[in-house]
C-alpha cells in the first residue's frame, strides 16, 4: 500500500472528512513520527509496533563500478519493531 491508497481508504471510511483533510491528517501523522525520530526519540503505537533509530558505524565500502574504496560516514537509520498483536495476526 502506498500513501495515496491509504488516504483514499481513510477518506472512504470517513465521509465527513474531505480528501484534503485526510491528506493533511496523514501528513501530520508521518511528520510527527519523523520529528520524534530525528530528535532521538521513539514512537510506540500499542498493538502495532515501535519506531526508533539505530546507529550505524562508519566503514569503508567499495564503488561497485570501479572497485575503489569509499569512506561511508556513520549514520542513524530508522528501525521498526512490530508489536505482539501484529506478530500474532501475521502468524495465525
Amino acid at each position: 500500500m502506498i500513501r495515496s491508497e491509504l488516504v483514499s481508504i481513510l477518506a472512504e471510511e470517513n465521509p465527513g472528512l474531505t480528501l484534503r483533510d485526510v491528506e493533511n491528517i496523514v501528513g501530520c501523522f508521518f511528520d510527527e513520527i519523523v520529528e520524534q525520530l530525528a530528535g532521538g526519540g521513539r514512537v510506540e503505537l500499542r498493538g502495532f509496533g515501535t519506531f526508533s533509530t539505530r546507529a550505524r558505524d562508519g566503514r569503508t565500502g567499495r564503488n561497485p563500478r570501479t572497485g575503489t574504496p569509499v569512506e561511508i560516514e556513520a549514520k542513524r537509520v530508522p528501525y521498526f519493531k512490530p508489536g505482539k498483536e501484529m506478530r500474532d495476526r501475521l502468524n495465525v
